[in-house]
């Protein structure tokens, strides 16, 4: 009797590789991953009233954003071409839009760059923002006094070295009383330098470009001191403040010099906003350096590059656009609500 059957015969598991449905269960853990984020997120902004959308007050460029949402969408269509490419074994073809995705991937972290370069510049950065018009003030009064202590002490150091004797070359070390141990430099305070400054500044021998430097100075200091004072003794607001130091950055004697010091003005929930940007897009970020990575590993195949490649390519396929994914949901979240 026979026993053959012309039914079916099936296989245990999915029709899948393996590899395929690793990435699958990764990107799971991915989704998990970042809804967590952006929806503690969505929380926070939610239960924060005033929370800070003005994109002068924050510096968001929404034209970088959405200009790097253009970028990730066209990259994700270069990966699908290169991936047709792999599929019809067109390596070339597959070579050269993966080349390209990386190449936008590089654009993408460019404008990503800038835009932290601006975060960085008007110090929109956890635990710097005043979120208080006493906070701006102080904070404004600090950045104005390390201008100041800076000022002094390149001032001090512009003095020419005085002349001193030629050493006998013959001298050794014993004669002259020096050991070879190193001796930590001590800083000059800097009231000890502005008194040497007053010093220099009533010498008779001190030539008159350099007094005109010198009262310059002082007389920035002693505007300084008068701010300080009164932000202290709280007769001042934060416009006036505001007033006060653009009038000193347009006086050509010093303003190059309060170049650091911004126009601040209280941000309410402002670090909390700089630390959900910056937790957000510095994780999406390492994701998109992590996907440029692995377009690496390919293109370093170069002519080598074969079919045995192609659910390589599918799968870190699978990973893009899932990272376009992301930006899509960070994008009008972050920027534009």
């Amino acid at each position: 009797m026979s026993h053959e059957s012309n039914s079916p015969q099936y296989r245990m598991g999915l029709p899948i590789p393996h590899s395929k449905l690793g990435m699958w269960l990764f990107l799971a853990t991915e989704i998990m991953f970042f809804s967590a984020f952006i929806g503690a997120y969505i929380v926070l902004r939610a239960g924060s009233p005033g929370w800070p959308d003005d994109p002068e007050i924050t510096h968001l460029r929404i034209w970088a954003g959405g200009l790097n949402t253009f970028v990730l969408i066209l990259s994700s269509y270069f990966v699908v071409l290169a991936l047709e490419g792999m599929k019809v074994e067109n390596f070339a073809k597959a070579r050269l839009y993966l080349c390209l995705t990386l190449l936008l991937a590089c654009l993408f972290l460019g404008i990503k760059a800038y835009e932290y370069s601006g975060k960085f510049k008007y110090d929109i950065l956890p635990g710097h923002i005043p979120e208080t018009p006493r906070m701006a003030i102080d904070k404004s009064m600090r950045e104005m006094k390390q201008v100041v202590d800076q000022r002094t002490i390149a001032l001090a150091n512009e003095k020419l070295p005085e002349k001193t004797e030629p050493v006998d070359p013959e001298e050794t070390v014993e004669v002259a009383g020096v050991t070879d141990e190193k001796t930590e430099e001590v800083e000059t305070p800097v009231e000890e330098l502005r008194q040497q400054l007053q010093t220099e500044l009533a010498a008779e021998d001190t030539t008159a470009a350099r007094k005109q430097e010198l009262q310059a100075y002082f007389d920035l200091e002693t505007k300084y001191r008068d701010l300080n004072q009164r932000a202290l003794d709280e007769s001042i607001n934060m416009q006036q403040m505001n007033q006060e130091l653009e009038t000193l950055k347009q006086n050509p004697a010093y303003g190059s010099f309060l170049t650091p010091v911004h126009f601040l003005q209280p941000i309410i929930y402002g670090n909390l906003f700089a630390s959900v940007y910056f937790l957000l897009t510095g994780f999406h970020a390492l994701h998109v350096v992590i996907g440029m990575l692995l377009f690496i590993i390919v293109l370093l195949q170069g002519r080598r590059l074969s079919k045995k490649w192609k659910d390589y390519v599918e799968n870190i396929g699978l990973y893009w656009h899932f990272v376009d994914l992301v930006w899509i949901f960070l994008f009008p979240l972050i920027y534009i609500i």
